[in-house]
């Protein structure tokens, strides 16, 4: 769908939610049909979605927004406030965290006590090492 195709379905729809029911692949003659939510940014005004481009290609920074649209500081802020709580957060999961890496002490220690063998001891520091 091109842009203009975009902003003529948003006025046809005048803010109205909608979900689409048929998509067909550009490239082939597949086609899916059930019913599809869109995405936030779908669903923002045409004017909004206009701004969040623009904030992405300004790479958020808000003076370049200053500049392109001829407004202050604040009404940049508060506009992106307000599409800001139209959107949901997204939830990013962390990355699996590193097991922490003992201590020089405490394999020496683990040596000491029999719990490691000279070899593994040796790999670890070296590993260490490397990572360091």
């Amino acid at each position: 769908m091109a842009a203009q195709d975009w902003q003529a379905l948003t006025r046809l729809t005048a803010g109205a939610p909608f979900e689409i029911e048929r998509v067909r692949l550009t490239d082939g003659d597949v086609a899916i049909e059930g019913r599809f939510e869109l995405p936030p940014l779908a669903r923002l005004a045409a004017e909004d979605q206009t701004f969040v481009a623009a904030f992405v290609r300004c790479h958020g920074s808000i003076k370049q927004m200053e500049k392109y649209f001829g407004v202050s500081y604040h009404t940049i802020k508060n506009r992106l406030n307000r599409i800001g709580a139209l959107l949901p957060f997204a939830e990013i999961e962390p990355a699996a965290a590193e097991p922490e890496r003992p201590s020089t002490s405490e394999l020496l220690s683990r040596l000491e006590r029999g719990e490691m063998a000279v070899k593994d001891v040796l790999a670890q520091l070296q590993t260490q090492k490397e990572r360091d």
